[in-house]
């Protein structure tokens, strides 16, 4: 074991802790605490008890006179004073006195000029296995001269808050301090709530040096060099379209655009598990193996196999595995200027079209409003398909102004000159519970269209509704399909969702922003 006193890493004073462990011998730690099992092909698979997906009205940031202007305060980023975070974290401290802990030192940041430092204590094994395959991992040399992190996160999710007392709003708190480079996570076994922790402070530091980061997966062509980046939330394909075997994965979630390019914040992914095929999803069914932590899926403690239909304990069953796992990875996670941009959507109402091309401003207006359906499982009590707006395709992780990464964003196509889409991936012929899901194959067609230039040489058609330039056709999609109302067996009630649908984007938008510039509102739904 590799031992260190935390003492002397400045955070507290504990009985052991093993830093930098190996896989192998985290999952070894893993399964002689009894916080998981093996499953057929060797991957750790635990069960994270009642928070299975993140806690958004858990999350707080330290609200301090040195960062309050920087901060876009209100239903998500909530404040909390820095006496109570100071209280919250002696308490936790005290919890982890005498415990076996495990610490991971990583990066985030593949740019070497925009690296980060990450300094992970975990509670769990299972845990800091994740974070070890999820953050890049240090060469032997690295790690000897790693030095102080940038930023350190504590997460003990046997330490429960007591809400009354400590001013949160339950047992698990997720706190960001800044200012302090600190990050507190009690209460919760859900290891994303570590990953988007990092997440967030990547998206408050970036900006600061002039690099736009994303909520968004990329990948670019082995010849070409040509990259891709697809915003969406989660649920919507970002790893899925991205996982492409005929083109390179830079990353499948997080990312930053400077001016040499993207970059992929992680060295892993985090895949959703739920009906996950081998003929459908074949790279994320492979990287499943020993290494991987696989969160909430039903195992068969006798056969040991996976049963990825059952849904018994979450729709947002998970596996975070090193990027390495996946044959057509991109290393280090670097990519070109992006030629194409996908903006991801599942519309659970299904009339927005399968696909659409947008303009500088209408490109401008959808990644400002972040229209989606929250998925089921992908946060606590959502247990069927709800519209929501996100901004930015990733509002519970972006600290500041909306404005700040949507002008940099504007900015950088004006400079590049980089295409947008709109693509689909939610409902066709009815809306949730009438129509059904597109086909993944459609889907793929229609991003590979785009990228390649195919979708430049084709027939468009206006739709009044959304305001959205709509292609006629596309290779290996049925035509029918391109126009959502060709899909719906009552046309009427296909108009009346449709301006139903677009009422909320207009209603959003105005309240949310009303300040925005008048030809991005003017690119937004007309109907």
């Amino acid at each position: 074991m590799k031992t260190i006193s935390l003492r002397s890493l400045g955070i507290i004073n504990t009985l052991a802790v093993y830093r930098n462990l190996t896989p192998a011998e985290l999952t070894e730690e893993a399964l002689l605490r009894g916080e998981g099992i093996l499953s057929k092909t060797g991957a750790l698979v635990v069960d994270t008890g009642k928070y299975t997906g993140r806690s958004p009205d858990d999350k707080f940031i330290v609200d301090v006179p040195k960062i309050h202007n920087k901060i876009a305060w209100g239903k998500v980023n909530r404040p909390i004073s820095l006496e109570k975070y100071k209280a919250i974290r002696a308490k936790m401290v005290a919890y982890l006195q005498n415990r076996e802990l495990y610490v991971f030192d990583g990066f985030a940041g593949a740019d070497p000029v925009c690296t980060k430092k990450f300094r992970i204590v975990n509670e769990l094994a299972s845990q800091n296995l994740f974070i070890h395959q999820l953050l890049i991992r240090p060469t032997e040399e690295e790690l000897k001269n790693f030095g102080k992190p940038d930023f350190t996160i504590i997460c003990a999710p046997g330490f429960h808050c007591d809400a009354k007392a400590d001013g949160v709003h339950s047992e698990a708190a997720i706190l960001v301090n800044y200012v302090d480079k600190e990050v507190l996570i009690a209460g919760s076994a859900y290891a994303g709530e570590i990953k988007k922790s990092v997440f967030s402070v990547m998206n408050f530091l970036m900006p600061l040096e002039g690099v736009l980061p994303m909520h968004c997966s990329a990948n670019m062509d082995p010849e070409t060099h040509e990259t891709a980046i697809f915003f969406g939330l989660s649920g919507t394909g970002k790893t899925t379209l991205s996982a492409d075997p005929n083109r390179k994965l830079i990353g499948d979630d997080e990312h930053g655009w400077s001016e040499r390019g993207v970059f992929n914040f992680e060295g892993g992914c985090y895949a959703k598990c739920i009906n996950l095929k081998e003929e459908n999803e074949p790279e994320i069914f492979h990287a499943i193996r020993f290494g991987s932590l696989v969160e909430n899926v039903t195992i068969d403690e006798d056969t040991r196999e996976l049963d990825f239909d059952d849904a018994s304990k979450t729709e947002n069953t998970r596996v975070g595995y090193p990027i390495e796992y996946i044959d057509n990875a991109q290393i280090p996670g670097v990519g070109g200027i992006p030629k194409v941009v996908i903006f991801l959507t599942a519309d659970a109402f299904g009339v927005l079209p399968p696909i659409s091309r947008l303009d500088k401003n209408a490109a401008m207006y959808h990644f400002v409003t972040g229209f989606t359906s929250k998925l089921a499982g992908t946060e606590r009590g959502v247990k069927e398909p709800q519209p929501t707006f996100s901004t930015l395709f990733g509002e519970p992780f972006m600290p500041m102004d909306p404005e700040v990464y949507a002008k940099m964003l504007g900015d950088k196509l004006d400079k590049y000159g980089t295409k947008v889409y709109l693509v689909n991936t939610g409902w066709s012929g009815g809306s949730y519970g009438v129509g059904s899901r597109m086909k993944l194959s459609y889907t793929r067609a229609m991003v590979t269209a785009a990228l390649n230039g195919e979708l430049e040489k084709v027939e468009y058609k206006h739709d009044k509704i959304f305001n959205l330039d709509v292609p006629q056709s596309c290779p290996g999609v049925p035509k029918n399909i391109m126009n959502p109302r060709d899909t719906w067996a009552d046309k009427k009630e296909y108009d009346a969702t449709a301006k139903r649908l677009a009422g909320m984007f207009r209603d959003n938008f105005a309240k949310k922003y009303p300040d925005m510039a008048k030809e991005i509102v003017e690119a937004g739904p007309k109907a």
